[in-house]
């Protein structure tokens, strides 16, 4: 399929649903029994009738109906697979993006075009059904949302997923070699070589888990032998670029906003293989990484390779980068067993929250730059400011006013400070008010973010917080609970609780976008798709036991309405939607061969199944599309 720029992905509308349900339903009746290519593929609007679409709403307090929310939030769903598009402050669900797990209302992990995205063993089945996504971020320009793409990791499975932001569908999944617990992520925000290109063109991938390097049954019996990477990878092409070795394990990511520095959170420096061995040490780190210095690494020869891999790997672990002069990577001591690492709107500072230690810490990345230049003596100078916050620190957003609001895991709480402040008192002064307010959630806080709080755009006005237990917010549902996204006001000098929002198990980390920002496309051209059947190329062919039906739909009807083919025929069933009308999507269902998918505006997707029973089954339309909805229908014999 083509890639489609933010600029050239908003098609001019066709007509409404609404305009051809109400006008066409009488025509169907009337045509019911004619096949595409004999009748019109487009739905003009009704002379003087003009659609009036839905008002952006004035007040974040309420949504009513008929009103437009006026942010968008993208929230990965934990061991759920899936990203989740939320509209704020409604908390209305708006979508459900399939990437990791499969999903038969779309048909993803069915269709031949999303498996060979999520990849597929020799015998044609998934290479996995399981997910575990937990973190999600856009892509940039000018330091800001772009509505390119979406970035979102695979734990479980070391996979890192790209999604269109344009049609909010998934185009792009990667593994990650040598690799395991794959957990934080961000895309860098400019080019961190060429200062020209402001836009993402990286994705930073830190890992969690050591293993032994290679993987391949060595060294099971001595975890002191594993290692970490930190792995990069283009956002353009998907490749996987580099990878760094490093001491420890890492957590989240962040990059700045210059593009020169990534960095991760390390809660196991000491490299321990069980709960007491990865919680002796008082302090652990921020590993900041020399991104132009590390690919200058490489170009000069100093890579090498691990196992079957052919991606490149450099030494960024402490005894090779004890020469500033020289270093690739900067270890900034930080509070014990960190968890979040979150990039000022300003650029100026990093924030990493303790988890085990009651602190934040304000790291100044002109510092760390300082530091890879010789100009600041120890990492833990670049330390500017460690208030203390409350128990259980874990993530911290922005609202572009100057303070940040952390999420309290153990206090179940979110905190608002002030940086400015924390930094005053950081270098003595006594009297300054770090703290500014706290609010409680329920219950048990994990991600926090703001709206735009990710961005220089970053607007103060709504904080989201994700919340890992609801006990007695909801009606129960058997022993397991739903889950809490709380939504909370940060616009004026106190916090205020706006609503709660039910959250299937587990909510994540997230990003809050304005509405302007997101560019999408509510009708697909059908020339993106190679496979496209077209009158011309429509219909059925058999090559031994193979067979190919080329079909097209059109409300109310499918273009063949009977298909022969014999038990043990291998069939690719290739649809392509001929309606132009936005919304007016299509499904394709065939019982008892486990075939169910939809096909847009325009699209084209295909299945392949085996005939392995004789009988006649019906080919239905499972999307509602027309007054004749549930007339829409072919069949398929099967032959002895």
């Amino acid at each position: 399929m083509k890639k489609n720029s933010p600029e050239t992905s908003s098609p001019e509308h066709t007509g409404s649903r609404r305009d051809f349900l109400g006008k066409s339903a009488l025509a169907g009746l009337v045509t019911a029994g004619a096949t595409i290519g004999l009748t019109g593929c487009k739905e003009e609007a009704a002379p003087g009738k003009v659609a009036v679409p839905a008002k952006p709403a004035d007040s974040g307090e309420h949504i009513k109906p008929g009103q437009l929310d006026t942010y968008y939030a993208f929230i990965s769903a934990g061991h759920g697979g899936e990203v989740r598009v939320l509209g704020l402050p409604s908390g209305r669900t708006l979508k459900r993006i399939p990437v990791f797990n499969t999903d038969c209302m779309v048909g993803w992990g069915i269709t031949n075009e999303s498996k060979a995205i999520i990849g597929t063993k020799p015998d044609g089945s998934l290479q996995y059904t399981t997910g575990d996504t937990h973190h999600v971020h856009g892509s940039y320009k000018d330091g800001t949302y772009d509505s390119r793409w979406l970035f979102v990791n695979d734990k479980i499975n070391a996979r890192l997923a790209r999604i269109r932001m344009d049609t909010m569908e998934c185009d792009k999944i990667t593994s990650l070699p040598n690799v395991m617990g794959f957990h934080g992520i961000f895309p860098d925000k400019r080019d961190p070589v060429d200062a020209a290109i402001n836009y993402t063109t990286r994705v930073f991938c830190g890992t969690e888990f050591h293993m032994p390097l290679p993987n391949d049954g060595r060294d099971l019996d001595d975890p002191t032998k594993w290692g970490c990477l930190f792995t990069c990878v283009d956002a353009a092409s998907m490749e996987v670029r580099w990878q760094c070795r490093i001491d420890g394990n890492m957590e989240l990511v962040a990059s700045s906003y210059d593009g020169k520095l990534a960095a991760a959170t390390q809660y196991n420096t000491e490299g321990g293989a069980d709960l007491a061995g990865m919680m002796s040490a008082e302090r652990d780190a921020c590993i900041f990484f020399n991104v132009a210095r590390i690919e200058q690494a490489i170009k000069d020869g100093k890579a090498t390779t691990i196992g079957a891999s052919k991606v490149p790997v450099v030494d960024g672990r402490k005894a090779a980068s004890d020469n500033p002069a020289t270093a690739l990577t900067c270890y900034v001591p930080v509070g014990k067993n960190p968890h979040g690492v979150n990039a000022s709107p300003d650029g100026k500072y990093f924030v990493c929250a303790g988890k085990l230690s009651p602190t934040a810490t304000v790291i100044e990345l002109s510092k760390v730059l300082g530091w890879f230049g010789g100009e600041v003596k120890q990492p833990r100078d670049c330390v500017v400011a460690e208030p203390e916050l409350g128990l259980g620190p874990l993530h911290t957003a922005f609202d572009g006013k100057g303070n940040a609001f952390t999420s309290l895991f153990l206090d179940s709480a979110v905190v608002k400070w002030n940086v400015d402040a924390s930094i005053a008192q950081f270098k003595g002064d006594k009297t300054a008010k770090v703290v500014l307010d706290r609010i409680d959630v329920h219950y048990q806080p994990g991600h926090g973010y703001a709206s735009m709080g990710e961005t220089r755009e970053a607007d103060g006005k709504y904080f989201n917080s994700g919340n890992k237990f609801s006990k007695d917010r909801f009606l129960p549902v058997g022993p397991l609970h739903c889950e809490t996204e709380q939504l909370i006001d940060i616009s004026g000098a106190k916090m205020s609780l706006m609503a709660d929002h039910t959250a299937y198990p587990e909510p994540h980390d997230g990003i809050i976008v304005r509405r302007d920002v997101v560019k999408t496309r509510q009708i697909h051209t059908m020339t993106d798709f190679p496979n496209a059947v077209t009158p011309e190329t429509a219909g059925i062919e058999r090559k031994g036991n193979k067979v190919q039906v080329r079909m097209m739909s059109q409300a109310p009807s499918f273009s063949l309405p009977i298909i022969k083919v014999k038990v043990g025929d291998e069939v690719t069933l290739t649809l392509t939607n001929y309606d132009k009308v936005e919304d007016l999507t299509h499904g394709c269902a065939i019982p008892t061969h486990n075939i169910n998918f939809i096909v847009n505006p325009q699209e084209t997707k295909s299945v392949t199944f085996k005939t392995d029973k004789a009988g006649a089954y019906w080919i239905y339309c499972t999307h509602f599309c027309h007054a004749l909805h549930l007339e829409m229908r072919s069949r398929l014999l099967v032959e002895a």
